[in-house]
């Protein structure tokens, strides 16, 4: 593994990225990731560095300032913000100095229209949303995020709850669950019946159940599906039968 660099700045980790960069592969993850006309990620840019390629460069750069990650964050190389938020939330959390995690909070919350894919979420709302609003009052803030017409700060609002799931907390992601029961986006549903799942694997079965007997017919059936991936096979169909009575 190549030494920490100290004091590295935005434009070291930009030169680092593009040495691992791949044209050839940068058409098929622009493509995954759906950046046509009209599709979810449209207009984003890849230069097709690796995951592991970026969590390397990630720890490598991983002293770098606030500053420079958010320049990053800003960048329209979807790697290169994928990378940013991957040294904020490592940063985030291997600190108890709470002057940095309120600064890097605060920053990503400023920059949340540059979270603009599911894996920039997913690999950061539930560290330093979920993570700075753990023990503090959290149900005005994720409300506001969940009835966004921002796409991702809609996810941002989900995933944040994994945080509190992963302490033994359901009644954030429940609240924020409810509020996206009747959103119309794909990824969405799967967000949504993801953390539900959570809840039933982490926190509590019969907490799981409980919210299903009220809302298994509002949901889509993604979102069902996911929520109920880990049941009997038998109970699973019961829920589905649930759903399909609704029609």
């Amino acid at each position: 593994m190549p030494p920490i660099v100290t004091k590295p700045t935005a434009a070291q980790v930009r030169r680092a990225l593009q040495g691992l960069a791949s044209p050839a592969r940068a058409a098929g993850v622009a493509a995954f990731f759906k950046v046509g006309a009209g599709e979810y990620g449209e207009g984003d840019r890849f230069s097709g560095v690796t995951v592991p390629d970026q969590r390397r460069v990630a720890r490598q750069f991983r002293a770098i300032a606030i500053d420079e990650a958010d320049a990053l964050l800003m960048s329209p190389i979807h790697e290169e913000r994928l990378t940013a938020l991957l040294i904020l939330v490592d940063q985030f959390n291997s600190t108890a100095d709470l002057s940095i995690r309120k600064r890097i909070f605060q920053r990503y919350m400023r920059r949340l229209k540059f979270v603009n894919n599911w894996d920039l979420v997913d690999s950061s709302a539930e560290h330093i949303v979920g993570g700075w609003l753990f023990d503090k009052p959290r149900e005005a803030l994720l409300s506001k995020l969940a009835r966004s017409k921002h796409l991702w700060s809609r996810r941002v609002a989900m995933l944040a709850t994994f945080h509190f799931i992963k302490h033994g907390e359901s009644n954030d992601a429940f609240q924020v669950a409810r509020i996206l029961l009747s959103d119309s986006h794909d990824l969405i549903h799967k967000a949504v019946g993801w953390m539900l799942r959570e809840v039933g694997k982490r926190v509590s079965l019969e907490d799981l159940r409980g919210f299903l007997q009220a809302n298994a017919a509002n949901m889509s059936r993604t979102t069902l599906r996911y929520a109920i991936e880990r049941l009997s096979p038998d109970e699973r169909a019961r829920w589905l039968a649930v759903k399909a009575a609704k029609r």
